[in-house]
């Protein structure tokens, strides 16, 4: 019939919905996952770092030939010869590391800053002992009894620059904790006191027939006749 405008039943009328369409559970789960990548990363590089530069420490870094009356002497110098400041640095990494996961909130961010700078003070003391021969001249000295003997013919190894490369992951690890700390688990804190009084347990049941269970209540401080 003209002049009758149809009206579109409910029921059969769908909406579109785009399947494309991000949806809230994926948003909710976009913190969370990126969370969890940012920690897998994190203690990868943190431990890795670590463990890099503490074996580097302990490897030749440079070596050369002490002149002296019966001819040349082979020298060698440890990381640890020349500086022990990666090292000591790595160490103190890792356990902020480990200490990221005990602390909350502010403590989280001031140990995350700990582990960064942490690793960039190991790039910074591995970079200038690359090149350092002081330690080198030293052992010469102590070996020829001439404190004035020097080097010859000195060589450097790779090793330094293998403690550079475990100060970056160190450093990589305290910025991944300063960014995303905050999404990160901590420990649980089921066992920690949190001050609140205990619920009083009930009084056990004494049997006024039992002599035992009288003698009992008394040690506790109970009226075993009430």
């Amino acid at each position: 019939m003209e002049g009758v405008t149809a009206v579109p039943n409910p029921r059969t009328t769908a909406t579109a919905v785009d399947p494309d369409a991000p949806s809230a559970a994926d948003d909710a789960a976009a913190p969370t996952s990126s969370g969890r990548r940012s920690l897998a990363v994190a203690l990868f590089s943190g431990a890795l770092g670590a463990a890099v530069v503490l074996l580097a420490s302990r490897q030749t870094w440079s070596e050369g030939e002490a002149a002296t009356a019966g001819g040349a002497l082979h020298q060698i110098v440890k990381g640890s010869d020349v500086t022990g400041a990666p090292a000591a640095l790595a160490v103190v990494g890792l356990a902020a590391l480990v200490a990221v996961f005990a602390v909350r909130r502010t403590g989280r961010i001031l140990v995350s800053a700990l582990l960064a700078l942490s690793g960039l003070g190991t790039v910074a003391a591995a970079l200038a002992g690359a090149g350092d021969d002081a330690a080198l001249d030293e052992k010469a000295a102590t070996a020829t009894g001439d404190a004035a003997a020097g080097i010859a013919s000195v060589t450097h190894t790779a090793w330094p620059y293998a403690a550079v490369a475990g100060g970056a992951l160190l450093l990589l690890a305290g910025l991944l904790a300063l960014r995303f700390g905050g999404r990160w688990p901590a420990m649980s804190g089921r066992y920690e006191r949190d001050g609140s009084p205990r619920p009083r347990m009930a009084p056990a049941r004494v049997d006024p027939d039992r002599p035992e269970d009288l003698w009992k209540a008394l040690d506790r401080g109970e009226d075993p006749t009430g």
